[in-house]
């Protein structure tokens, strides 16, 4: 039975009961009305009661309850989460996105999580003329958030389900263009003869964007690097980025090409394990010294012209620009992008740059890269043909000792399509030694 006291005779009743489970428990019945507290205990007994016989369910009365709690002490549960896996400037601005969202909505509980409010702050972004990859990364951050509270039982079921993400591929505001291979030879001699760019050396940068080129790391992963992250006297060299600096929170492992590992293991040669690989500029400044660098190598390219007539088509060129005709941008995140590029151009398959390019999905790969991958659906009908040609094993009909007669193949023709390039100089067919230099 429940009993019902002051503490020292004075304030609010205390209630004190056993629950369903037989564990003591007390509460403020925050009255000094002691008939009402009286009424507070009994139907909490009540309560203990329904719940041993099985009318009441323990465990929807805990969904109830973890709903009723301040949403604000389920985003710090969820931040600690996003910690354990996730670097901190992905947990920095997941946070700020619900946060956001949150404070539009206006929502106190858990409870109050519902699509509507999600569906007209992604309206509001639109109207303020966010671009969709925006509106995505919002409406992202609180799904994940609505998903974690419905599988951690704090929530019966995911309440935005059904909120679908802004597709950027439909509204895309910035399209970065894959550095051309015929364009790579002018950018990597004018930066080696270059003079320092933010407390960058010319040899360095070259070093940089190498090891982007040849990795696909990321601008914030190539910075993390130390000497500690080199493993250069391998049989097959590679990098190593640590889980808490990668994009998706896992360790990364990126070969090189031996050339590459030779220049690298000089230039670490007097750093300390812990040092820093490259002395990057500020997260603002590195796309502005490869854009320098870019801008020199189309000098040094306009200036190599025999003759004013390839002077003029070179200048109406848009190789080695930083915006081409069609608007894609040329900035440091592109050497990411080049590597994927160049790799769909040297033959290698959609599974093998997934795990290159370290991309969550074969979709993703593929959306990306697939226009680059060789039409392959010629050779696939004339494998089919050989199959529909090659001749059978002669086979005895039931009952007799002669093989059987079958139809007369024809042969199906093979057919040749046309495979496009990104550099009309590079053809998809060649299968170079090297695949980044």
């Amino acid at each position: 039975m429940a009993s019902v006291f002051k503490r020292n005779g004075k304030g609010n009743y205390i209630v004190e009961w056993n629950d369903h489970a037989g564990k003591r428990r007390t509460k403020s019945s925050r009255t000094t009305d002691k008939a009402a507290a009286n009424r507070i205990a009994a139907k909490l007994d009540s309560e203990v009661a329904l719940r041993r016989e099985g009318i009441i369910d323990p465990a929807m009365d805990e969904l109830t309850r973890q709903a009723r709690r301040p949403i604000g002490e389920h985003l710090a549960d969820y931040e600690a989460r996003l910690k354990v896996k996730g670097t901190t400037k992905h947990v920095k601005m997941t946070m700020s996105y619900l946060r956001a969202i949150i404070n539009y909505a206006e929502w106190q509980t858990a409870a109050d999580i519902k699509a509507d409010p999600v569906n007209r702050f992604s309206g509001k972004l639109k109207d303020d003329d966010k671009s969709n990859r925006t509106r995505q990364a919002y409406v992202r951050a609180i799904k994940g958030f609505a998903r974690h509270l419905a599988r951690e039982g704090k929530l019966p079921r995911d309440p935005l389900v059904g909120v679908e993400l802004p597709s950027p591929s439909k509204d895309r505001r910035y399209e970065r263009r894959a550095l051309l291979p015929a364009e790579w030879p002018w950018l990597d001699a004018a930066t080696v003869q270059g003079a320092a760019r933010s407390g960058m050396a010319a040899a360095e940068r070259s070093l940089l964007y190498r090891t982007a080129l040849q990795t696909g790391l990321r601008s914030n992963e190539l910075r993390s690097l130390t000497r500690g992250s080199l493993f250069l006297s391998k049989e097959k060299p590679y990098v190593l980025v640590k889980s808490r600096s990668t994009k998706d929170g896992k360790l990364a492992r990126q070969y090189i090409l031996a050339d590459l590992a030779d220049d690298l293991s000089i230039h670490i040669a007097t750093k300390a394990p812990g040092a820093s690989v490259f002395a990057m500029p500020p997260e603002t400044k590195t796309a502005a010294i490869l854009q320098a660098d870019l801008k020199q190598a189309c000098i040094e390219w306009l200036a190599a012209s025999s003759g004013s007539q390839q002077r003029l088509e070179r200048e109406q060129s848009d190789f080695l620009s930083q915006q081409n005709q069609d608007g894609e941008v040329l900035d440091f995140h592109s050497l990411r992008h080049t590597c994927g590029a160049w790799l769909a151009l040297q033959g290698a398959g959609p599974k093998v740059i997934q795990t290159v390019m370290r991309h969550s999905t074969i979709t993703l790969t593929m959306d990306t890269y697939g226009h680059l991958f060789p039409d392959q659906e010629s050779e696939a009908i004339d494998r089919l043909g050989d199959l529909m040609t090659t001749p059978a094993a002669p086979v005895a009909a039931t009952g007799t000792t002669e093989p059987t007669k079958g139809p007369k193949r024809t042969t199906v023709p093979a057919t040749v399509n046309a495979v496009r390039s990104l550099d009309p100089s590079v053809q998809l067919g060649a299968r170079p030694t090297r695949i980044l230099n």
